[in-house]
């Protein structure tokens, strides 16, 4: 009977290759580095090739290596999916679940998802983490995440996908911008010049761009913000206009800003939000129960801040 390699051994292999370092990969793997040196070496015997190349300088894969990285990446994945299984099998709705977002959705929907997930499921914990979508998917399919929450499209293959909202863009800019003063604001009719946009890597980068039918470009200003919050105390500093999503606006980005959110005339720009999970996983409850909640929380009534601000009145806010 052929030897097979273990699971243990193939953690090391994918450790390495995240780390590129043997000190590095041996302590995320919570083992001596002569222990995962010796691990690896068993297994490159096991298959009969070599996988790593060292030097003093540096570690790198081979070829054969690589591939078999990715290989051992979809059987770790596998492999936390059996145990999932039977746990889930055994007390469903129970233990950790991980789950992620891009960061224009992290802090705007993450913090009511979790606590609506814990009055309605009190054994059931989360452990989050916010990171751009490449990223992101990367660890869904590694395992190393259950779920994320993405804007679509994005690179979904062999993942499962439920759409939970669609979340329009609004237009914010300063009270009294020239943006403004039209009754009904079409996507056309905006200065392209001066909207501000999010840095390369975030989705809403894209988003923005096709909705208002732009080829990509930079600011031409030079001007890109690295966060949602950024962007507003840029607009703020007047520096431009921008198109920020509803669900951030619901969740009081605009809160002690004096800026002006308005919605743009249909067919207004707007992104899909999903929520994925691997084809093989067996938390099929959580994963469900996760869509819904999220749906019915952007659903639920809420102010967006549209505010006016002087040193003389009060702040107003209007829906």
């Amino acid at each position: 009977m052929t030897a097979l390699p273990s699971l243990r051994q193939l953690t090391y292999l994918v450790a390495l290759a995240d780390t590129r370092n043997f000190t590095e990969a041996a302590q995320a793997c919570f083992v001596t580095q002569s222990t995962l040196s010796g691990g690896l070496q068993e297994l490159e015997r096991t298959l009969g090739a070599q996988l790593v190349e060292r030097t003093r300088q540096r570690v790198a894969l081979t070829d054969i290596g690589a591939d078999a990285v990715r290989r051992a990446r979809d059987l770790l994945a596998m492999a936390r999916d059996l145990c999932d299984q039977v746990a889930q099998a055994a007390r469903p709705m129970t233990g950790l679940v991980r789950l992620g977002a891009i960061p224009t959705i992290a802090p705007y929907l993450l913090p009511r998802l979790v606590r609506a997930l814990r009055d309605r499921h009190a054994s059931l914990r989360a452990a989050l983490r916010e990171e751009q979508t490449e990223p992101l998917l990367a660890r869904v399919r590694d395992g190393s995440l259950d779920f994320a929450l993405i804007a679509l499209p994005g690179d979904t293959a062999g993942l499962q996908v439920r759409e939970v909202l669609v979340d329009e863009l609004w237009l914010v800019a300063p009270a009294g911008d020239p943006a403004l003063r039209r009754a009904s604001l079409r996507i056309e009719a905006l200065d392209s010049q001066r909207l501000l946009l999010l840095e390369e890597g975030h989705c809403l980068r894209t988003h923005t761009l096709e909705g208002c039918r732009l080829a990509e470009r930079a600011n031409p200003n030079g001007l890109e913000a690295t966060s949602l919050p950024t962007l507003v105390q840029m607009v703020e500093e007047g520096l431009g206009i921008a198109l920020v999503p509803e669900m951030a606006l619901k969740a009081g980005l605009l809160e002690g800003s004096s800026l002006i959110a308005r919605p743009l005339a249909a067919p207004a720009p707007r992104r899909t939000i999903a929520i994925v999970a691997r084809e093989t996983s067996a938390r099929v409850a959580e994963f469900e129960a996760l869509a819904v909640l999220s749906r019915s929380l952007f659903e639920a009534p809420a102010r967006i801040r549209r505010v006016r601000r002087t040193r003389a009145t009060p702040r107003a806010a209007a829906d």
